[in-house]
């Protein structure tokens, strides 16, 4: 499959509205894979990039995007920048995203690659994404794409109001379900929404594997 041919896919589906296909279209997903995955760049599956770690494929790139409801100007948390193609896509169509990654080789290659593509209003940092980023909250709409066990407290009080949070939650062997989170207005009450069956690689909470390690 080619680009022409994955965004006839999405669009047929009428589950995607024009600006989330135009983002889609615009970001080459080809620039984000090791160069022996390039030719499977167009392929509606998620591929290895390293580190036990994939580039989500392009649908459900798309479905986590459509449901944050973005219109342009907010701000965005991203909890798992690696390679930077859903940081990208995102960059175009939000003011302003703040990507947070746990392992340095990668976030060090999202950064170069994003900065070679002249993308401008994103903030990256390597560090421990289930802490968010609190010194830029709150935050319009937030994307993790690792699925914790269970949601990330400092995720929900970062959120901003009327935020919305999309996010996978479950075993990484069990049940996954991709989780839209809304903030009731400026309220502690959230409002959630299954979005359906997913697979993502875990989110590890940094101090409960440490707790874990302990008592080894």
């Amino acid at each position: 499959m080619d680009r022409a041919g994955l965004l006839q896919k999405l669009a047929r589906s009428g589950e995607f509205d024009a600006r989330v296909l135009r983002a889609i279209g615009s970001v080459d997903r080809t620039l984000f894979l090791p160069p022996e995955r390039a030719s499977q760049a167009w392929e509606d599956c998620a591929l290895p990039i390293g580190y036990g770690q994939t580039v989500s494929q392009p649908l459900i790139v798309a479905m986590m995007s459509q449901a944050l409801s973005l219109e342009g100007w907010e701000r965005v948390l991203e909890v798992g920048t690696g390679a930077g193609y859903q940081t990208a896509v995102l960059s175009q169509l939000c003011g302003e995203v703040a990507s947070v990654e746990l392992i340095p080789e990668l976030a060090a290659s999202a950064r170069e690659r994003l900065e070679q593509l002249g993308v401008e209003n994103v903030q990256l940092r390597c560090g421990d994404g289930w802490q968010g980023w609190p010194e830029l909250a709150p935050f319009d709409a937030m994307i993790v794409t690792a699925a914790p066990a269970t949601i990330p407290v400092p995720l929900l009080e970062q959120l901003g109001q009327a935020g919305r949070l999309v996010i996978p939650v479950g075993p990484e062997s069990g049940d996954q379900r991709l989780q839209r989170i809304c903030r009731v207005g400026s309220s502690d009450r959230f409002e959630t929404r299954d979005l359906g069956a997913v697979r993502f690689v875990p989110l590890v909470d940094p101090l409960a594997a440490d707790r874990y390690d302990q008592r080894r």
